[in-house]
């Protein structure tokens, strides 16, 4: 384990347990949590979703039944560095259904939720639901067969806490698969079918899942992507692998995540502008602040198809 996450998890230990202590604190001086309520006056779910990716479906799924909290909303925090603090302990003890990613991604939000327990709460890890344990690539919103079982997940929870709107809950599913994300599995299927095969380097993990959906051949080292993401230090000879593939041009485009831009990953964008690739962007978290998942998504995949139509003529 590095330096850097020995810190950040000394860090996420210190804030989670004040975290735990101010709700402690709140509870023993009479402190209660009011059950949201929807148009029609019954009682809505209290969502917690620990980042807004998944927030965002949550939302859409629930309407108006439904009153979500994501933690991490802001597109300037970083989900891996955060620090949980005491008022998302109470908005975590006040939630029916708490989302969390999973998968050694979020640590601080499996621990928060362990550490304000309640009585009925459904718990949805995305990495034990799709199959993935820490040490495997946690960014499963960028996986679109992963995104479809969190779709149907978030559903079934929701008709299992709140029978008396699962037919509401079965129409808002088939609505957000079939209409809100139309355009989002489009693309993927559109860049698949044209550019199977074409080769391309990434920046960090994040980029894996959606290269393997859209049958693109990512060539950067895995060893790198992962030193990447996990805020490690890649090593020289992956360095040099990346800096012929780009001179020779053995990709054909560029794909960083710009909420992550080290120096080492921005000298790799400015040889690749710098080479003719083209380059483009994807973000660890909703961009802008407050965009919806669908809006999100479907604006990369656009800039990814026209990147890779300018680099091959297709």
């Amino acid at each position: 384990m590095s330096l850097r996450h020995r810190l950040l998890r000394s860090r996420y230990r210190i804030a989670w347990l004040a975290g735990a202590a101010a709700l402690l604190a709140g509870a023993l001086s009479g402190c209660t949590t009011t059950p949201a309520k929807t148009v029609a006056g019954t009682a809505a779910i209290n969502v917690v979703a620990a980042e807004n990716f998944w927030g965002s479906l949550a939302a859409r799924l629930g309407g108006d039944h439904v009153k979500v909290t994501s933690i991490i909303n802001n597109p300037d925090a970083d989900p891996h560095d955060y620090e949980p603090t005491a008022a998302d302990g109470r908005v975590v003890a006040g939630a029916k259904l708490a989302i969390i990613n999973g998968a050694g991604y979020d640590a601080w939000a499996g621990k928060l939720v362990d550490a304000n327990p309640a009585r009925g709460r459904t718990v949805l890890d995305v990495g034990d639901l799709v199959g993935i344990k820490a040490g495997g690539n946690p960014h499963r919103w960028y996986s679109p067969p992963d995104v479809r079982r969190v779709i149907d997940q978030i559903t079934a929870d929701y008709t299992k806490l709140d029978p008396a709107h699962a037919t509401f809950f079965t129409s808002q599913h088939d609505t957000v698969v079939n209409a809100d994300l139309k355009d989002y599995f489009g693309l993927i299927d559109q860049i698949k079918t044209t550019y199977a095969g074409t080769p391309i380097g990434a920046s960090e993990s994040i980029v894996t899942p959606l290269a393997e959906a859209a049958g693109l051949r990512l060539l950067t080292p895995e060893s790198f992507l992962d030193a990447i993401s996990e805020g490690g230090d890649p090593t020289a000879a992956d360095k040099a692998t990346i800096d012929n593939q780009i001179k020779t041009k053995q990709i054909k485009v560029y794909v960083y995540n710009s909420q992550n831009a080290t120096p080492d990953v921005q000298a790799q964008v400015n040889a690749a502008k710098a080479a003719g690739i083209p380059v483009t962007t994807v973000t660890e978290t909703l961009t802008p602040a407050g965009a919806s998942f669908q809006d999100w998504q479907v604006a990369q995949l656009t800039a990814l198809k026209q990147a890779l139509a300018q680099a091959t003529g297709k």
